[in-house]
């Protein structure tokens, strides 16, 4: 094709772009005049005035946000269709203002196509158009002829025929520090898994650079457009490995279209805590481990104790004994009910204030009447002496104090986990003040569904509940008399009661996601988890309860495994809880480390004797991995590396990887540098999963095998973060999957 032919090409696609644009414009206009509108007006007063306009201004805010957040790639291609129609594809459907569809979404059934159709199978479409485009302005054009037997001359003679182009345009861009969507360039094997079907645990097997993660983003934002009404009242929760990747996607899933998700690492999947504490090896394994379930069972059962002996207790001026026996059989009976701790202590304070009421009337002399035996009742509640005793036998306790007093305290650790060895023991002691640990969160999770709510933080939430609403049951029915004053001879439609309920229920849907988030026993109506390979199986128990429909997407791989409480096979986690109702499919090529890189890592987790996940390289790369050793001192070796690799890198990304011990030393000295900028990363295996840079500087493998007892993992992780190239550094042997890679040239980019 030549330069003119394609200018106008060029030309005819941005004009057909720019009236998208133009629309997506005036929806924008419309809809940030109606907020203005609707944030100025008054209301009625009412409750129902309160609800139509509080829902009309959570429902223009979230689309406001949602065309604010496709700006950039808003069109991503072209059907064209047997039937000679064309289907523009992007991240939003839009329509004019008569209703003509001018962009299709790309998560409806009708764009299938897009990323299904194949040559043996055209599904209706004779070409497929990938768009690139910078901002508002198409800079490239991709076709693929799917039906050849349709495909006419006039065709023929505006094709810029490439079957790969807009993917292999995607691979080779360089990283921005954002996770890149997709939607353009999802390949088959991908779409199947994005638009699976809801039900069920679904496993997403691949190893790395396969697109795992950003399918997973993709199935979300796709179950959200196609069960709506089902996930709109429950909510997705996605829970991604650390912080930075969290960070690192936080755009993905707005630029899709879909806002109405909760993003949490497993450090944040207990309300009140972000837990960012770092274990050692040992206790991660052992917090990891279904036996804690026991220990902290037995933690819950100590602290309903049997006193030595007889107490004497004051109660205003008189004397009453409280015996072993009293507390024995008041105890017997709250076990009895089976309900978690606090709840069951209301049975065994009512049931031992009774008795004790008894014991008091008989040394009062008193008939034990209803009124009397109120009186005693709270007079003995009022008692110093009997709150002391009584908590001391049964005491309320929330999940926080449970875990810090157990870890504390070596004698009971000793007393409550026999089956334990002392070195567990030990790896599990610390001070209370110590912060908390991501594997403390499913921990304290497990002691929460032990011990239940607290019976005065619950009366107090009840309390202010039932006020609230007993106000605005107040508030309707005297609107609804004010209406029957206006109009008498008007029908009575609602009632008070159902009139404030529509208001609640209103105001529950705007704050769904705040509310999943904060809400403990929330029930998520499908759970996505990346890296799921990490995850204990203390973990997986709290997931379970998070989703008890196990509507679940299932992220990972688990020969990069780095955690030792983590996971050795999909089954040994899912089977507890979903066996036979689990699927497996696997993603197979790499579409993000180069084939020359991979090879070597596929052969440096095979030394370890680890098998990794069989897939095929997109690409075979421009440069081969390289491997310097280092005589002087390790850290100038690194900055001196670093800065040759970014003269050559230019715009793009890179990462420093290296062991956990070594990160935060070498982090600092690059920090120092002139050059240093949000461009350059230092991580350590663990913090690098999920990512990928342009470039990894890799530092000295044999520490990162010998880090932990999953090393040869943590380096397979290490070597598939890179896009474009990999750069060792050692100064101690190399594996010999390794020992034989070429030193870098002078100027790494050539």
């Amino acid at each position: 094709m030549t330069d003119a032919a394609m200018a106008e090409l060029l030309r005819a696609e941005q004009a057909d772009l720019d009236i998208r644009y133009a629309r997506l414009d005036e929806l924008r206009i419309e809809t940030a005049r109606t907020l203005a509108q609707l944030r100025s007006s008054g209301t009625a007063g009412t409750p129902a005035a309160r609800v139509e306009r509080d829902a009309f201004l959570a429902l223009n805010a979230q689309n406001q946000q949602r065309l604010a957040a496709v700006e950039q790639r808003l069109c991503i291609g072209r059907l064209k269709m047997a039937d000679g129609a064309d289907r523009y594809v992007g991240r939003i459907g839009l329509t004019d203002v008569d209703g003509v569809r001018l962009l299709l979404d790309w998560r409806a059934p009708a764009a299938q196509p897009f990323y299904r159709a194949t040559p043996a199978a055209p599904d209706g479409v004779v070409s497929r158009r990938h768009l690139s485009t910078t901002g508002r302005k198409v800079t490239g054009i991709s076709d693929e002829v799917l039906d050849l037997d349709r495909f006419t001359a006039s065709h023929a003679s505006t094709a810029t025929l490439s079957a790969d182009g807009a993917l292999m345009l995607a691979l080779n861009a360089n990283r921005t520090g954002r996770m890149r969507d997709i939607v353009a360039t999802i390949q088959a094997e991908q779409d199947e898994i994005i638009r699976a079907p809801l039900a069920g645990v679904l496993v997403v097997q691949g190893g790395p650079g396969t697109g795992k993660t950003v399918v997973a983003l993709h199935r979300a934002a796709y179950l959200l457009y196609a069960h709506r009404d089902r996930l709109a009242r429950s909510g997705v929760l996605v829970v991604g490995p650390n912080a930075r990747f969290l960070s690192y996607i936080e755009q993905v899933l707005p630029s899709l279209g879909e806002t109405g998700v909760v993003l949490a690492t497993a450090g944040q999947l207990f309300p009140g805590i972000d837990a960012q504490g770092v274990d050692s090896p040992d206790a991660a394994r052992i917090k990891g481990d279904l036996r804690m379930t026991r220990l902290l069972a037995a933690a819950v059962k100590a602290r309903q104790r049997v006193p030595a002996g007889p107490r004497r207790l004051e109660v205003e001026g008189s004397a009453v004994t409280l015996y072993p026996r009293d507390v024995e059989q008041a105890r017997s009976r709250a076990q009895q009910s089976r309900k978690p701790h606090n709840v069951a202590r209301v049975r065994f304070v009512g049931d031992l204030l009774e008795r004790l009421a008894g014991r008091l009337a008989k040394e009062l002399k008193t008939d034990l009447d209803a009124d009397t035996r109120a009186e005693l009742v709270n007079a003995l509640r009022e008692s110093a002496d009997v709150r002391r005793e009584v908590n001391l036998c049964w005491m309320p306790l929330t999940p926080e104090r449970l875990l810090r007093d157990l870890y504390a305290d070596p004698d009971a650790l000793a007393e409550l986990a026999p089956r334990f060895s002392g070195a567990e023991r030990r790896a599990l002691y610390r001070p209370r003040s110590a912060p908390w640990t991501p594997a403390d969160v499913a921990l304290l999770d497990e002691a929460a569904e032990l011990l239940g709510a607290d019976e005065a933080h619950a009366d107090e939430a009840a309390g202010a509940a039932a006020a609230e609403r007993a106000h605005e049951v107040e508030y309707a029915g005297r609107v609804l008399d004010m209406i029957a004053e206006m109009e008498p001879d008007a029908p009575q439609m609602t009632t008070a009661d159902a009139l404030a309920e529509r208001y609640e229920a209103t105001a529950a849907r705007r704050v769904l996601v705040d509310e999943a988030a904060s809400d403990r026993s929330w029930a998520f109506g499908h759970v996505v988890v990346d890296e799921a390979q990490e995850l204990s199986a203390m973990q997986w128990r709290l997931l379970m309860r998070r989703c008890p429909s196990r509507s679940m997407t299932v992220v990972g791989d688990t020969a990069q495994t780095g955690s030792p409480a983590g996971a050795r096979s999909w089954g040994q986690m899912l089977d507890p809880y979903v066996e036979g109702r689990w699927r497996l499919t696997e993603l197979t090529v790499n579409y993000r480390t180069p084939g020359r890189i991979m090879a070597v890592a596929t052969a440096a987790l095979a030394e370890s004797g680890v098998a990794a996940t069989a897939m095929t390289s997109a690409r075979e790369g421009d440069w081969p991995p390289t491997a310097e050793p280092v005589r002087g001192e390790l850290g100038q070796a690194v900055v001196r590396a670093v800065e040759a690799e970014r003269a050559a890198l230019g715009e793009g990304r890179l990462a420093v990887i290296t062991a956990a011990r070594t990160q935060p030393e070498l982090a600092e000295a690059l920090s120092e540098q002139p050059w240093a900028d949000e461009r350059l990363a230092v991580l350590s295996p663990a913090q690098s999963k999920g990512l990928e840079f342009d470039v990894v500087v890799l530092v000295e493998p044999a520490a990162i095998l010998s880090g932990s007892s999953r090393g040869p993992s943590d380096l397979y992780v290490a070597m598939t973060r890179s896009t474009q190239r990999l750069r060792i550094l050692h100064s101690r042997p190399l594996p010999a999957a390794l020992a034989e890679l070429a030193a870098p040239e002078a100027d790494p980019g050539r």
